[in-house]
């Protein structure tokens, strides 16, 4: 059975952050895979800046295709929209069965907010939980500290964001270091977030 770690994300665009955090977690934990899962629409957030689903999967594909436990997931496309993660691991299941035991990965500030994510207990139950640093997380609450369920990973601790790169890009300054190469050329070549 194949352990696989879900990163969920707009990736909008994908960034160094995101890929040194899910190489870690791929190189670091009992993971044997991540699929950074394209979310089409966060319940939380709205849909005005995200570039097309396609153009995002494409970002992501270049940034992950020389890494062999990294893969780029669609999943979510075709889910009714928005949609919530606890609808995904169902799909998930349906589509892979016995084959695969899926976890999931977040941040340490999207720890603190879970108890308000639909059907968080049943995800519990059910999924183990991978937990990065963030800086900037606040207090965790208190009955998801010490959760058997939730394992913290040591990770670097990464406070780029998607937002801050595509203002900084609109502005004119060279964003360059902060993507993969193969992203860079990708949204320059199309020049988006401009």
């Amino acid at each position: 059975m194949k352990k696989v770690g879900l990163f969920f994300g707009t990736f909008n665009p994908i960034h160094i952050g995101h890929l040194a955090i899910a190489n870690h977690m791929a190189e670091f934990s009992d993971l044997d895979e991540v699929w950074f899962v394209i979310t089409p629409q966060s319940p939380f957030k709205t849909k005005q800046s995200l570039l097309d689903n396609h153009h995002r999967h494409q970002m992501v594909y270049e940034a992950v295709k020389e890494y062999p436990k990294l893969k780029p997931s669609k999943i979510e496309f075709d889910l009714r929209q928005p949609n919530y993660t606890i609808n995904t691991l169902v799909h998930l299941e349906e589509q892979y069965g016995e084959d695969y035991q899926f976890c999931l990965i977040m941040g340490e500030d999207n720890l603190k907010g879970f108890h308000k994510w639909k059907n968080y207990e049943t995800i519990l139950e059910n999924y183990s939980i991978y937990v990065y640093p963030r800086i900037s997380s606040g207090k965790v609450e208190h009955s998801f500290k010490d959760h058997p369920k939730i394992t913290k990973i040591d990770a670097p601790i990464m406070e780029v964001s998607s937002t801050f790169i595509r203002k900084a890009h609109n502005a004119g300054q060279n964003i360059r270091p902060l993507l993969p190469e193969s992203v860079w050329k990708y949204m320059d070549e199309m020049n988006f977030y401009r």
